[in-house]
């Protein structure tokens, strides 16, 4: 595209606009942007930042009962593992880092794994994904997960169509006898429409933080959208299953979508507050024979800031 008209170019500024605000919120807590950063957004209207407001509250109060939750795996030693799946910048990477932000990583893993090897390539196809499941106590988030076999591998042609066949056969199965053995299995599937993710792409191209995102993956998928339209349809059909549903989160917009699918998440475990006792720090001990010795300045990082 050689020339972009103003309302793209707008709306690719919003967005990255939105990209900082993510990267603000790994350090944020009750400060607003503009106590934080000593500005106020560009061209940001009341309620631009009256939503923005909103936003993070509600964030941060979602993010205190994840960390309840956390609390209530460990103490029932519940196992659980939750699928993001969706086309190429659908927000899924977004939404696990809101997920994981404030969670012990001990606990609450992210799973993402990469194209497999020559030997993995040989195995069954679920084994290398079985060793990242969860004992018990534990939380495992997979940024794409088996159902690349129905996705990206069908689309791109690197399975058969036997392959293709069997994992349709196989993945029911696979995932109830998981379940059968105490793993609650939630999966989610991000969906954006053809305009979100055009505009998200060109977001990336524009902002050179964010151009690494570009794979000759992504920009393929982008020209083979039906082929994996296509595709999510069937997965969706030939894998919904009681045992272990799909849900569909609308991702066009971001935040809500963050919001939407943390609320949702909350609500698959009875979760409830676990007590804990009162945590007392303890008095440091003291001796009159210790004497701190100097840092030689030599190997002091310079304080540039």
């Amino acid at each position: 595209m050689n020339s972009i008209d103003e309302d793209v170019m707008r709306r690719i500024r919003n967005d990255l606009i939105d990209s900082y605000d993510e990267e603000l919120e790994m350090e944020l807590e009750d400060q607003t942007v503009a106590q934080l950063t000593g500005e106020e957004p560009i061209n940001s209207s009341e309620q631009d930042k009256e939503r923005r407001r909103q936003y993070f509250r509600e964030l941060f109060r979602l993010q205190g009962e994840l960390v309840k939750l956390q609390d209530w795996v460990i103490a029932t030693g519940h196992k659980v593992v939750i699928l993001f799946e969706g086309r190429d910048a659908a927000g899924k990477g977004g939404v696990i880092k809101r997920i994981t932000q404030r969670l012990n990583p001990r606990v609450c893993r992210v799973a993402a794994l990469p194209a497999p090897n020559d030997r993995e390539r040989t195995q069954w196809y679920f084994q290398r994904y079985v060793a990242h499941l969860p004992a018990a106590g534990e939380m495992v988030l997979f940024d794409r997960s088996w159902y690349n076999r129905a996705g990206v591998e069908r689309v791109m042609g690197f399975c058969t169509d036997a392959q293709y066949e069997e994992f349709f056969r196989t993945v029911p199965e696979f995932e109830k006898m998981l379940v059968r053995s105490g793993v609650q299995i939630i999966k989610y599937w991000f969906s954006i429409s053809d305009d979100e993710q055009n505009l998200r792409f060109l977001g990336r191209i524009h902002d050179p933080l964010k151009q690494w995102k570009l794979s000759p993956m992504d920009l393929e998928s982008r020209r083979r959208w039906e082929e994996y339209t296509r595709a999510k349809e069937i997965m969706l059909e030939r894998t919904h299953i009681a045992e272990a549903p799909w849900w569909v989160v609308q991702a066009d917009d971001k935040k809500k979508a963050r919001l939407n699918c943390i609320h949702h998440l909350l609500a698959q475990m009875p979760y409830q507050e676990t007590q804990h006792p009162p945590v007392v720090l303890p008095e440091r001990i003291r001796h009159d024979d210790y004497v701190r010795q100097p840092v030689p300045q030599d190997i002091v990082v310079p304080e540039v800031y």
